[in-house]
């Protein structure tokens, strides 16, 4: 008979993490915690609010979870079963597969880079994420959080600010450069013509820069970007890749929108079978998720796996970091 549980934990951030959409100081994450006494796995649960994610929603689902006698579910099939019937939030969805293929992997002493048949990468060079933040602070950031050590620097960009954080980061950082906007232009021409002064710069590509309902725009973007477009939003635990890849030249998965290994693993497949990048990001995770990530980081184009980078007092320690290199601790 397996026990579940679900405990909120508060991660106090070590700055404002700041969005073209929010801002906040910490985060609540859950882990979800299932046994059969003998052995035991943990899976982490981060919301995001972009996609109605709340801490409480997360108790809610559980509860509900917890009220269908999960302790009875005898293999993943089961559980799958289970979460279709229930259609809980990807990030809730995620958290408790993991927790349940970390238990299982234990119990059959068995890795879990081998139960999901793929191949564990080298230490990983991850990219560093900078919030939005005044354009006089970058430079002594840079400098503090000694973020010359990663090979690629990534910046929360907002359509007021992005040339002068833009010149404020280059000024200081010659890596580079990944542009996230998360949503943040709503016509299609003027980001256009935002893209085209970026020419200057080096950027690697462009994160997500319009809404994901804005579809035939992102087509006509897409046609005339200097800059590869890598969709963010538009890809959570399904996306129609013949459209896609008319829009984007490739995306970011993260497990906590794509709410689980599985279909993590399906949408990288199907990512490249039409010939689009792929890329593996996070949420502000803690090295649990984050390590959960790593596992399918095998030839993925780009990493950006920093969210547990940014929490004050992380509380697993099961990834390393050094000179910009992930690895499992």
């Amino acid at each position: 008979m397996l026990k579940w549980s679900a405990n909120p934990i508060r991660l106090d951030l070590k700055y404002t993490w700041k969005l073209s959409r929010n801002a906040t100081d910490y985060k609540i994450n859950t882990i979800i915690t299932v046994t059969d006494g003998q052995y035991t796995g943990k899976g982490e649960v981060a919301p995001n609010i972009r996609y109605q994610e709340t801490p409480e929603r997360v108790m809610q689902e559980f509860e509900l979870f917890n009220a269908k006698h999960p302790a009875q579910i005898k293999d993943i099939n089961d559980l799958t079963a289970l979460l279709n019937e229930l259609k809980p939030c990807n990030a809730f969805r995620f958290g408790i597969e993991s927790a349940y293929i970390h238990y299982w992997c234990a119990k059959h002493q068995q890795t879990v880079s081998d139960y999901l048949g793929v191949q564990l990468p080298p230490p990983l060079a991850t990219a560093f994420s900078l919030p939005i933040m005044k354009t006089t602070a970058i430079a002594d950031f840079f400098s503090n959080y000694q973020l010359s050590r990663f090979d690629k620097i990534k910046i929360k960009v907002n359509a007021e600010q992005a040339h002068d954080l833009l010149n404020a980061l280059t000024a200081v950082c010659n890596k580079p450069l990944i542009i996230d906007a998360n949503e943040g232009w709503k016509d299609p021409e003027e980001l256009i013509r935002f893209l085209e002064t970026l020419k200057p710069y080096p950027i690697e590509m462009i994160e997500q820069p319009m809404p994901a309902a804005m579809d035939e725009a992102y087509t006509h973007v897409k046609k005339h970007s200097p800059f590869k477009l890598f969709a963010d939003e538009s890809v959570c635990a399904e996306a129609n890749f013949e459209q896609l890849k008319l829009r984007f030249d490739g995306i970011n998965m993260k497990l906590m929108k794509a709410g689980g290994y599985l279909n993590g693993l399906y949408l990288l497949k199907e990512a490249r079978r039409h010939g689009m990048k792929t890329m593996v990001g996070c949420m502000v995770e803690t090295s649990l998720g984050i390590s959960s990530a790593m596992q399918l980081c095998n030839n993925i184009n780009i990493v950006d796996l920093d969210g547990f980078l940014i929490i004050k007092d992380e509380p697993f320690n099961l990834v390393k970091e050094e000179a910009g290199k992930l690895s499992f601790a």
